[in-house]
């Protein structure tokens, strides 16, 4: 409120000032990028104009005193009068002419290279509606580290529209463009390199009659200049206010997209980006490759079914804001029936924001896990010799990446209290060089097909980074019960060399599979003695199988 106030008490005063004397009209724009000056005062005159002005703010266009001198101090935000200045402009403002005054440099000593001066430019002429129909457009080079550059539109394309612009010019004269979105592209003087391109959505943001000051602002190379804010094309309105961040052109995510919907009326399904089809008749259990989507800007995913015409005919769609050079996972979950189903969870896009293409480590493999089984209740999934790796996971949530070591596991779906083991299944990514990918494991289908219109059954399935059908993790069994009324004996434990099995009148049969902590087959062997000469000093698990008849055994490995 106390900046409101004061600045109502200035205008106040000039209008008592101005209402007899000459005149001119006057924005002031703060530009200085320095964080020693992220807000300033600025007194006219004496009398303070404007307290604590922010960086990237602009006044509206105000009337001051013209034909005659007057002082315009610049001082720091906590000043308490305009002797605590650290800039003075002192001028003579003509008379109905109109100004925009760009507080541009460096006010530090240290701290920033260049270290260009602190200033305020001024530009005469200025205008605070179009000249005609279009939108007009100033253009001030306050950026204090970048080079002399030009401005080329390429969506039009109308070329280079601003030639050599060094800092802290202004261009000579107003573009006077066509209400419409352009594409700029900022470029170093040879028009060879792009610094960064931009959006200017006037059409957008409806800015049709209206006169614009664009300015670079902010620094090329932050790390050069304490961290500072960095570089980009800001807009200030004749209104005043904050300045509007113009949003970088041809930005990209990257995106994946699983249908996990075991709906029987979802098998297959049209997806839309906006209004253009992205995946035709895309099937249950298959996934997209990773694809470049825009960026930066607000997009619409829609749903269709699979004999749509448009995206009109959508049951689904969701709005959207990737974040540039992100990566998504998007999962297509739920049901879209209105019976048949119980629960009927409806249907939803699932988004992962933090997704990965290839694993972290060349040598592990990483697995995101979905739960996309809309009858299933909270698990566990547990590891043979490892224990629970994903605690808790709920309908629709992701359990972020494991990174595992490319091995062969044994992987149990358990209650979440890990009493009840659901499923034990193989997830054999040694086998199947799955080495530095990066995969989505996802609980899919229904638990009990008899409550969801006999559609498909639970399983667990597995995502590439490439897409294509989802792969099937095949069942396993860990069966104990029939073991437990046999007797056997596992010696010596610990052990250095050798382990052997006794207690078995068929133990010549058996297959032993062992596995490290991490729940990695290391020994495949038969008969009652198992070699672990090889293995590391540590905890085992020793699964014992002949026939239907399985079962676990903890060992010690000890030198």
């Amino acid at each position: 409120m106390k900046n409101i106030t004061t600045f109502l008490t200035a205008i106040f005063l000039l209008a008592l000032h101005c209402a007899t004397a000459q005149t001119a009209r006057v924005q002031v724009i703060h530009n200085c990028a320095d964080l020693a000056a992220q807000t300033v005062d600025v007194y006219l005159n004496g009398t303070i104009l404007l307290d604590n002005f922010a960086f990237r703010t602009a006044t509206p266009f105000v009337d001051a005193p013209a034909g005659e001198a007057i002082s315009i101090v610049v001082a720091p935000g906590d000043s308490s009068s305009a002797a605590d200045g650290i800039y003075t402009l002192n001028t003579t403002l003509t008379e109905n002419e109109t100004y925009i005054l760009v507080a541009n440099g460096i006010v530090s000593s240290t701290g920033y290279s260049p270290n260009q001066s602190f200033e305020l430019s001024v530009f005469s002429g200025a205008r605070e509606t179009a000249l005609s129909a279009g939108t007009d457009i100033l253009v001030n080079h306050g950026a204090t580290d970048a080079p002399a550059v030009d401005a080329v539109e390429t969506s039009i394309p109308a070329g280079t529209v601003i030639n050599d612009l060094s800092y802290p010019s202004f261009t000579s004269d107003y573009l006077e463009l066509a209400t419409q979105d352009y594409i700029l592209d900022i470029t170093d003087q040879t028009g060879m390199t792009v610094i960064a391109s931009y959006q200017v959505p006037l059409a957008t943001l409806n800015l049709e009659g209206a006169a614009l000051t664009v300015l670079a602002s902010g620094f090329l190379d932050p790390s050069m200049n304490s961290e500072g804010p960095a570089f980009g094309l800001w807009v200030a309105t004749a209104e005043g206010g904050d300045l509007i961040e113009l949003p970088l052109a041809n930005q990209t995510a990257r995106v994946q997209v699983l249908h996990n919907a075991a709906d029987l009326a979802a098998q297959t399904v049209d997806v839309y980006l906006n209004e253009t089809l992205l995946l035709d008749d895309f099937a249950f259990r298959t996934a997209s490759p990773f694809v470049d989507a825009p960026a930066g800007e607000e997009i619409t995913f829609s749903i269709a079914p699979s004999n749509s015409s448009s995206v009109n005919d959508n049951i689904y769609s969701v709005n959207v804001t990737l974040e540039a050079d992100g990566t998504y996972i998007v999962v297509a979950n739920g049901i879209v029936s209105d019976s048949g189903y119980s629960p009927s969870q409806p249907f939803g896009l699932f988004v992962y924001t933090m997704a990965r293409e290839m694993a972290s480590m060349e040598t592990n493999t990483d697995v995101l896990v979905f739960h996309g089984a809309t009858d299933a209740p909270i698990v566990d999934v547990q590891a043979v010799g490892a224990g629970t790796i994903v605690d808790d996971l709920q309908y629709s949530n992701f359990n972020d990446y494991l990174e595992l070591p490319t091995a062969d596991y044994i992987i149990s779906i358990a209650t979440a209290d890990g009493e009840t083991i659901v499923a034990s299944y193989q997830a054999p990514l040694s086998t199947l060089a799955l080495e530095g990918q990066s995969l989505t494991v996802l609980a899919s289908g229904f638990l009990d097909p008899s409550a969801n219109s006999d559609g498909p059954s639970f399983g667990l399935w597995a995502a590439t980074s490439a897409g294509g059908a989802m792969l099937e993790l095949p069942l396993t069994t860990l069966n104990t019960n029939e073991f437990e009324t046999k007797r056997i004996s596992v010696y010596p434990n610990p052990a250095a060399d050798n382990i052997t099995i006794t207690g078995y009148d068929f133990t010549a049969n058996l297959t032993h599979r062992v596995y490290d902590a991490f729940g990695r087959q290391v020994v495949n062997t038969t008969g009652n003695t198992i070699d672990v000469s090889g293995l590391s000093e540590g905890i085992y698990i020793v699964k014992s199988t002949n026939g239907s008849i399985t079962r676990e055994q903890k060992i010690i490995v000890k030198r």
